[in-house]
């Protein structure tokens, strides 16, 4: 019998593009509750918890639908970092996915830049509000995303070690800023950081955290020359919130932790492996986060200390671990559809929910009535219209195949 042979005179078939990787239906999902979270303002759960002061319950329930006055935080405190991790996650599909589609790295690197210019002009955007300047203030989550995301992107295109070490260099410089920054003496004045007699216990801390005081460290002395070059009603003195430009540097291994998470699961590891790895990497975060915050640094959100970027950094690592379990390995999608629906329009209902509440609030109030948002529980029904009325635009969207993208 004749064996068939190759045609060795048949042109070569050119060799095929690099495939778009796989859409994660886990991380649509997981920035979706994250964003809806976000929209419901927290029901209004902390004004209601006001009422029942001697109630076990509704404190635990303002504890985690408000911010922490300084030290630690709970679940509202976990909104932006959660939203920061996903943005590294994300970011080794999207390069490859315009890889694939044939871009070079010059207009990649120029989409980088455009892309940080255009949140960081939104955050100002944002700020300024119906102000007679631009107030430039860059602490908002656009703002912070915006100043480090070209780092972030030359990084997504170098190895783990390198990002890695990136990670460490920047843990240790910012602590180092801090830690060497004079402390405050006896003769501070608060009124001109900001902070009122009742609240010197939670936010002037003692010993070497006093490094890490609200208003009265390094970041916030880099904001009172930094933020006073720009055009100004007033000289800034203080942020209210004790937030800072410099979180962007911090927040930083926020973003690097996400992205070393999304290079992991465009592995050729097994789904089961690459769940592993984010359980294990987010242990070891935890780990070293409440380590650090024990000896080192506190634990603080608001000027994103590298004890809160490891912590805060395993959660949203376990975080991603369950919902890719769930979704992407055990193929449960179906209950995840309502916040697919905000996952893939995150912007558009991040812009919703800073520019419309009050219009939303008030037209519900026309149509169902004042009285409905009376009374001890009419703030819950207040943040509830709002939630929904948001979430009805992003399904209206999502119907249509509106997505908005920067």
């Amino acid at each position: 019998m004749a064996v068939p042979t190759a045609d060795i005179t048949a042109p070569i078939p050119p060799s095929a593009p690099p495939a778009k990787p796989a859409r994660l239906g886990s991380l649509d999902a997981y920035r979706g509750l994250i964003m809806l979270f976000m929209a419901s303002g927290g029901m209004g759960l902390a004004q209601v918890a006001k009422e029942f002061p001697d109630s076990a319950v509704w404190k635990f329930l303002s504890f985690h639908t408000s911010h922490a006055a300084w030290v630690g935080g709970g679940a509202w405190d976990m909104i932006q970092p959660s939203f920061m991790f996903m943005v590294g996650v994300a970011l080794p599909f999207s390069v490859a996915r315009r890889t694939a589609d044939g871009q070079p790295f010059g207009t990649q690197f120029f989409h980088a830049l455009w892309r940080s210019f255009v949140l960081v002009a939104l955050a100002v955007f944002l700020a300024t509000g119906a102000k007679k300047q631009p107030n430039f203030i860059f602490t908002n989550v656009l703002g912070q995303i915006g100043m480090g995301y070209t780092f972030l992107f030359l990084l997504a295109r170098r190895g783990w070690k390198v990002q890695l070490g990136a990670l460490a260099a920047i843990a240790v410089g910012y602590w180092a800023a801090f830690a060497l920054h004079p402390v405050a003496g006896a003769d501070l004045d608060l009124k001109k950081i900001g902070v009122s007699p009742e609240g010197v216990k939670d936010v002037i801390l003692p010993g070497f955290f006093a490094h890490w005081s609200m208003n009265a460290n390094f970041a916030s002395g880099f904001d009172r020359w930094f933020l006073n070059l720009f055009p100004t009603e007033q000289p800034f003195e203080f942020n209210n919130g004790g937030y800072a430009t410099l979180n962007f540097v911090p927040s930083l291994m926020t973003m690097i932790l996400g992205l070393m998470a999304g290079g992991a699961l465009r592995s050729e590891r097994t789904p089961r492996d690459k769940a592993l790895w984010l359980v294990k990497v987010g242990a070891a975060c935890l780990v070293l986060g409440l380590v650090a915050g024990w000896t080192l640094c506190p634990i603080i959100k608001r000027i994103w200390t590298p004890a809160w970027a490891l912590y805060s950094g395993g959660i949203a690592l376990w975080l991603l671990a369950a919902f890719y379990w769930i979704i992407d390995i055990r193929g449960w999608r179906a209950w995840s559809w309502p916040l697919v629906v905000v996952g893939m329009n995150s912007i558009a209902i991040y812009l919703g929910y800073q520019l419309l509440p009050s219009w939303i609030r008030a037209t519900a109030k026309t149509y169902l009535g004042a009285g409905l948002f009376q009374g001890t529980y009419g703030t819950v029904w207040q943040h509830g219209v709002v939630l929904l009325v948001l979430w009805l635009g992003c399904w209206w969207m999502y119907r249509r195949k509106i997505f908005l993208r920067i």
